[in-house]
């Protein structure tokens, strides 16, 4: 890959667009002699006064790759910390509930989505083993905060249960369940908050999940 070669993208643009050295300042609000330092290599340009001088001439800027190909700048809607900055950009963004933390989070404080590591060296190791490094940081989905990540788990915690009894039961390694009924009243529901061992109501003689 070469370098940027400024004088004479600067001459090209003025060139498609049809400015003097005068007028190209006059729009890009600077002084001619800034652009014509610019186009002797005598100086550099902002790279925001670059762009608008491309606009002009109906280019834009680009980052391209080794092969030519176009570089996406990162997504500006990634996700953030809790005080509304974005998150290093040379580092991996993770859960978190995935990882360690190399300080307690603080609990006064609301329970964080994302956090990145600083090792260096697991980042790298991840990296290897995954073939790729992310493109982006996380970009922020449903169910991403940490009470949904919880009950996610569960979820796929208690369906791994059920499909391994399941297996279990196929295989005749446990005794099918006897059918169970349920003779309670309903003044048992009205009783029974949920918040603890069962309740029920005086008059019933079901009491069938007191054990």
């Amino acid at each position: 890959m070469t370098g940027f070669d400024l004088p004479g993208t600067l001459r090209r643009i003025r060139r498609l667009a049809d400015r003097s050295q005068r007028e190209l300042a006059v729009e890009l609000e600077l002084s001619k002699s800034a652009i014509a330092a610019a186009e002797s290599g005598r100086r550099d340009l902002p790279v925001s006064a670059l762009a608008r001088a491309a606009a002009l001439a109906g280019l834009r800027l680009a980052l391209l790759d080794a092969d030519g190909a176009e570089v996406a700048g990162m997504a500006p809607d990634a996700v953030r910390d809790l005080g509304g900055r974005r998150f290093p950009a040379h580092l991996d963004t993770r859960h978190s509930d995935e990882g360690v933390w190399l300080h307690e989070p603080r609990r006064d404080r609301p329970e964080h989505w994302f956090t990145f590591s600083r090792d260096r060296d697991g980042r790298d190791s991840v990296r290897r083993r995954a073939g790729v490094a992310p493109a982006d940081h996380h970009l922020l989905r449903p169910g991403d905060s940490p009470p949904a990540r919880r009950a996610a788990r569960r979820r796929a915690a208690e369906l791994r249960r059920r499909e391994e009894y399941q297996r279990r039961l196929d295989a005749g390694e446990v005794p099918p369940l006897e059918p169970f009924h349920c003779a309670c009243p309903a003044a048992c529901d009205e009783l029974d908050d949920w918040s603890g061992r069962p309740v029920h109501a005086d008059d019933c003689s079901c009491s069938c999940d007191l054990g």
